[in-house]
């Protein structure tokens, strides 16, 4: 079917230069990391694509102590390894350094020398990575022809290993040229152009992609998926439950801070115990331990078996962090985290795309982290079944409905534009924002 006409619309471009300083956003070992082994590579991450011809030994160094460590520096899809000529000394303290001599594309420098420090181990690591999540997940169908292809791993990745030789996407035995790029633990393959042609699609990462000690793959890990139309998910049914803010078992308590703002209805049901408000704000109804608290949370419990008992599932990976999700249904059978930077749902141009994930244990946000919406997704049609305990981190951005087995924590600052719905337990608030999601 075509468009009933012609859509066009118009932009303009600046002519004002890019002033953006580039920034390091990941590094292997992490700062002040322990029992490193002394096998392993150092590498670290750009938040932009950098010049290669400012990455060199002279920019990024290793010492110990005063004394250099010889190596060889190579800089590839957004990161920079610095790969030492022997095994490092065990038992030992290392400082690696990037100075602010590096640039990205357009001439700007980092603002400062970043400098990060670990400590080696006598354990030498001899295990190959393992794959831990693919997108679009194998089999998947319904896979949008402008999709990038995401592999991650369960540890980072030597990112000079992962290219267009040993990480594909195929059609029909066909190569499909593209930009792979790697990041830590997750690399992309781009595609050139839009996928077309025969529906099937496969992607292989070959036993050439090794992790930052030497440890290639065990075997080549291929997967399939196709493009087209596909049905999607439906929205879950929280019936009396939607327009609540928090519903909690016994508890909800806020630690006697007047910066929390409940924006919607907080119910507590079968308990009645409210702490903290005042100073805590909410902009709505209480209903604490009366019948229609109680239909809420007759409603949270239909609402997450539906969510948590769907079936049909995509693998979830246990780290969300830095990965981008079509929608559709993911599940991890046991716990899950997002431990550093961003996590993006793209709903892909469908404002009523739906978002579920399952997850069978807990569900943990570290400090400063944020869930990204992109391609018009909502909150509003993103729901997260825990299996025991949800934790958001201080200062974190949380989007989408909490359907929380037991207990609920938000740290200091962290935020949601969504629900707190907890079936067993208490909620834990300090300076908060909850906000019930519009339409």
């Amino acid at each position: 079917n075509a468009l009933a006409a012609d859509h066009v619309w118009t932009f303009s471009t600046s002519d004002a230069p890019d002033t953006t300083l580039p920034t390091v956003s990941f590094t292997s070992p992490a700062n002040q990391a322990s029992a490193v082994p002394a096998s392993a590579q150092v590498s670290a991450a750009f938040s932009e694509a950098m010049n290669p011809n400012t990455i060199n030994a002279a920019t990024f160094t290793l010492t110990q102590g005063a004394i250099p460590v010889p190596g060889t520096v190579t800089y590839a899809g957004l990161t920079a390894t610095f790969a030492p000529t022997a095994p490092l000394a065990t038992k030992a303290t290392f400082t690696a350094k990037i100075t602010n001599a590096v640039k990205d594309l357009s001439g700007n420098a980092l603002a400062a020398d970043y400098i990060w420090t670990f400590t080696t181990t006598d354990v030498i690591d001899v295990t190959p990575p393992l794959v831990t999540f693919t997108d679009p997940a194998n089999g998947a169908k319904g896979v949008s022809v402008d999709t990038a292809v995401q592999v991650a791993f369960n540890e980072p990745m030597d990112c000079a290993t992962l290219n267009a030789a040993t990480f594909t996407l195929t059609n029909g035995g066909l190569p499909i040229p593209g930009l792979v790029t790697c990041t830590g633990p997750t690399a992309t393959l781009t595609p050139q152009s839009p996928l077309s042609g025969n529906p099937t699609y496969t992607a292989t990462v070959t036993t050439g992609a090794r992790d930052l000690a030497g440890n290639a793959l065990a075997m080549d890990h291929v997967w399939s998926f196709q493009t087209g139309q596909a049905a999607g998910e439906s929205p879950v049914n929280l019936g009396a439950a939607s327009s609540y803010a928090i519903l909690a078992f016994n508890t909800v308590t806020n630690v006697n801070n007047p910066g929390t703002i409940v924006t919607g209805n907080l119910g507590i049901s079968p308990g009645a115990a409210l702490v903290g408000f005042p100073p805590g704000l909410v902009v709505g109804v209480v209903h604490a331990g009366d019948p229609i608290a109680a239909a809420a949370k007759a409603s949270l419990l239909a609402a997450y078996n539906d969510a948590a008992g769907r079936l049909g599932a995509a693998v979830l990976a246990g780290d969300l962090s830095g990965l981008t999700f079509a929608p559709g249904l993911y599940k991890n059978s046991t716990s899950v985290m997002l431990s550093v930077g961003n996590l993006t749902l793209d709903a892909q141009g469908d404002a009523n795309a739906v978002f579920i994930f399952q997850m069978g244990s807990t569900l943990t946000t570290n400090a400063g982290t944020q869930v990204i919406l992109a391609g018009g997704a909502k909150a509003t049609n993103i729901y997260w079944a825990v299996g025991t305990s949800a934790t958001l981190g201080t200062n974190s951005a949380f989007k989408g409905t909490l359907l929380v087995a037991s207990a609920i924590t938000m740290k200091t600052g962290a935020t949601i534009e969504g629900r707190l719905l907890a079936q067993g337990a208490a909620v834990a608030l300090d300076t908060n924002a909850i906000t019930v999601p519009g339409p």
